[in-house]
């Protein structure tokens, strides 16, 4: 077995994841949009008051639900900017593109100083590889992804009213100038950092900066009226998951040559990106009963949580075991064993999910999440690996 792979799999024992101020909505207003359908149990907003944990402090500047509420006067505000930034979503838009970089082949870490495949001799040329995805990682993290949780709050803030109503915006913690400032510094600071990386990347055409116009763009339809494909269902769900999986992973393979990109792995992140429509599903439960109250026809409202949290799961577990039945089909065997192992814990993890979705979903997130990322990087090592 490759180098990587047992890499890969020993980090996986060691990790564990996943102008003036703008009011709130009324009291009133709220109760009035609450009364038109008979909350379910638990009651989201509820699940979402501060942890008594002590935890909520670390919460917030993660910008996860359960987080303590800050009264605005930090320099510059940033831990309310850092929070409507919610870095706990970047994680798998950073590990996106390490999978992206391991698909290409072409990337250098220390241990290809020691004989694996792609080898060199070159620290320098380690040293370079390691910038280059640090590059792309920043990029795809927590400038984009950012950008994407800021624009996404301001336009679900009578929303978040409901679900979330200790969230920087609608409890008034952030000013609308001061939001607005910060979406047009990511956005700018995001498509010129990508066209420097597509000329460091030494690109004939500009993908990197092609993929972040494109990402910036679905983030804003997703959220923004009139196309808000977020109150779509389907479509606004796969939009998401599609954003979180394929966009980073091609950016990764950009940033290490952008020319090998094979039509094969394309279909396989657009797959993976199925998966992310489940991850995305997990994310609705919490906000069913402001999406019922405001017309979002999110897929927990659409079917209703019974049946949306199998079509949650189906589409996470379905997606992996055909990618691995796909990777022995190749013969990358090894592989493809390594991703079935790792479906497997997810599935445990989610008898205690559907039990309850609303209550479970942070504690599935924490238990499951960490087999997916490393079952996407076993498939991006596979795909490196294989000649197509």
């Amino acid at each position: 077995m490759r180098v990587e792979l047992f890499i890969a799999l020993l980090l996986a024992s060691v990790q564990g994841l996943h102008v003036a101020r703008a009011p709130a909505l009324r009291p009133a207003r709220a109760a009035g949009l609450l009364m038109k359908e008979p909350p379910t149990k638990p009651i989201a907003a509820e699940t979402n008051a501060e942890a008594e944990d002590g935890s909520g402090g670390l919460r917030q500047l993660l910008g996860l639900k359960g987080a303590s509420v800050d009264d605005g006067k930090s320099f510059l505000n940033w831990k309310i900017r850092l929070q409507l930034m919610k870095p706990a979503t970047w994680i798998p838009l950073i590990w996106g593109v390490a999978c992206g970089a391991a698909a290409s082949g072409n990337y250098h870490a220390i241990w290809n100083l020691f004989g694996d495949a792609p080898t060199t001799d070159s620290w320098g040329v380690v040293g370079e590889d390691t910038l280059k995805a640090v590059g792309a990682m920043l990029l795809s993290g927590p400038i984009l992804c950012g950008f994407t949780q800021t624009i996404n709050d301001w336009y679900d803030r009578e929303l978040d009213a409901i679900n979330e109503p200790n969230r920087p915006i609608p409890s008034g913690a952030i000013s609308e100038m001061e939001v607005y400032s910060q979406i047009a510094a990511l956005l700018i600071g995001g498509l010129v950092l990508a066209t420097r990386l597509d000329s460091w990347a030494a690109n004939e055409w500009p993908v990197i900066t092609l993929i972040a116009t494109f990402g910036s763009l679905m983030a804003y339809i997703y959220s923004a009226p009139p196309l808000k494909l977020k109150a779509e269902g389907w479509l606004g769900t796969y939009a998401l998951g599609s954003s979180y999986i394929a966009l980073p992973w091609l950016c990764g393979h950009a940033m290490f040559s952008a020319s090998t990109i094979t039509p094969q792995e394309v279909v396989l992140t657009v797959l993976y990106s199925i998966a992310g429509l489940g991850i995305a599903i997990v994310n609705d439960f919490k906000s069913i009963e402001g999406d019922r109250a405001l017309g979002m026809n999110s897929l927990p409202v659409a079917f209703g949580v019974d049946t949306a949290k199998y079509i949650c799961v189906a589409s996470i577990d379905l997606t992996q075991l055909g990618v691995a039945a796909y990777l022995y089909a190749i013969g990358e065997t090894i592989y493809a064993a390594v991703l079935f192992g790792l479906v497997l814990p997810q599935m445990f993890a989610q008898l205690t999910f559907i039990q309850d979705p609303v209550a479970n979903d942070v504690k599935y997130q924490a238990a499951a999440q960490p087999f997916l990322v490393f079952g996407i990087l076993c498939t991006a090592l596979a795909i490196g690996h294989h000649t197509f």
